[in-house]
C-alpha cells in the first residue's frame, strides 16, 4: 500500500525512516540505479537498496521482476535482455551515433519503452 501512496506523492517522507521518497525520472535512470545495486550486491553489500539521502519507491527486485513480466507476456525478448544487461553494467546507453551500437541503440529503445510503461503503472517512474 505505501507504493501506491507514493505513486501519489512522489515527495512523501518514508513512515519507516522518515527519508522523502522519490520516483525515479524515467525507466533508463530506474535500470541504471537497478544495475549498480544489484552491482553492489555481487560485491558484497548488505543493503542495496534506499540507502542514501532518497529513498526509492522499490527494491532493484522489483525493476528486475518487471523485466520479468515482458519477457513472460513476449514484449521483449533475450537480445533486449542482453542489450540490458550489457549497457547497464556500463551504466551508459548505447548511442545511435556510432555504428557499431546502431543494433543495440534500436533493441534497447524498445525495451526501455517497454519498460518505461509498465514501471509507471507500478508507480516506480513518474
Amino acid at each position: 500500500m505505501a507504493l501506491a501512496a507514493s505513486s501519489r506523492h512522489p515527495a512523501a517522507a518514508s513512515p519507516a525512516r522518515g527519508k522523502p521518497i522519490e520516483r525515479f525520472s524515467s525507466a533508463e535512470e530506474a535500470w541504471f540505479w537497478t544495475m549498480a545495486a544489484l552491482k553492489a550486491r555481487r560485491d558484497g553489500a548488505r543493503y542495496t537498496a534506499n540507502r542514501g539521502g532518497v529513498e526509492r519507491p522499490c527494491e532493484p527486485d522489483d525493476v528486475v521482476k518487471c523485466l520479468d513480466t515482458l519477457y513472460r507476456r513476449r514484449r521483449i525478448d533475450l537480445e533486449h535482455a542482453r542489450v540490458l544487461r550489457h549497457w547497464g553494467d556500463r551504466q551508459m546507453a548505447p548511442s545511435l551515433v556510432r555504428r557499431f551500437e546502431r543494433s543495440d541503440w534500436r533493441l534497447w529503445r524498445e525495451a526501455m519503452d517497454r519498460l518505461d510503461w509498465l514501471l509507471r503503472v507500478k508507480g516506480i517512474v513518474a
